[in-house]
């Protein structure tokens, strides 16, 4: 799916009908949006969508993804200056949260609709969960080398990060107090920091 997203990017109709997905499902949630009104909304023929995205599915997934590339993007503008690795997944994790949960999209369906967004984030979301793992891999694969971690393959630990990352945004009632930023900046030094050395 992640080439399909890239060939996407360079095609101005599907961006427009991801840009018209992203509306739609933000404005009426995805129970309530049909491939039909991203078309209407997009300005182009149901054929053309389907021609793109092959089904709704395909069309959400697709949608999700982007959103998480903005959302990387914005979270190496917020980390990026951060001298060590270790403050970066701190700082990260907070930011994480904090943008997922206010997210239109995201933190919206979350609210509105989770039991129709849950399988796309869950036992569908292979694709988001690949993609977000594949970049916290690659920053710590840098760390590794920039600042001398011994070069061990960083995906375990990546993965494990985003799981715990995952979970906490799916299911935030917990004995563990995270409703501010200060919170999540103690649970991640206290819990995630240490899996860099682990």
């Amino acid at each position: 799916m992640s080439t399909v997203l890239e060939a996407g990017t360079e095609d101005p109709t599907a961006q427009r009908i991801l840009d018209a997905a992203l509306e739609q499902f933000t404005v009426f949630g995805l129970r309530r949006s049909s491939m039909d009104d991203v078309a209407k909304r997009a300005g182009v023929s149901r054929v053309t969508v389907y021609r793109r995205f092959q089904n709704k599915e395909g069309l959400v997934e697709q949608t999700l993804l982007r959103e998480n590339s903005r959302f990387f993007q914005r979270l190496d503008a917020a980390v990026a200056a951060l001298p060590t690795m270790e403050e970066r997944v701190v700082e990260g994790f907070v930011v994480a949260l904090r943008h997922t949960r206010a997210h239109p999209l995201f933190g919206g369906l979350l609210r509105l609709e989770p039991e129709v967004v849950l399988p796309y984030l869950t036992v569908h979301g292979g694709s988001s969960l690949a993609a977000t793992v594949d970049y916290l891999t690659g920053h710590l694969r840098r760390a590794q080398q920039a600042e001398g971690r011994p070069d061990e393959d960083p995906r375990p630990v990546a993965e494990l990060m985003v799981r715990v990352a995952v979970s906490f945004l799916l299911n935030p009632a917990s004995c563990i107090e995270m409703e501010d930023a200060d919170q999540a900046r103690a649970f991640a030094r206290r819990y995630l920091a240490p899996l860099l050395t682990a």
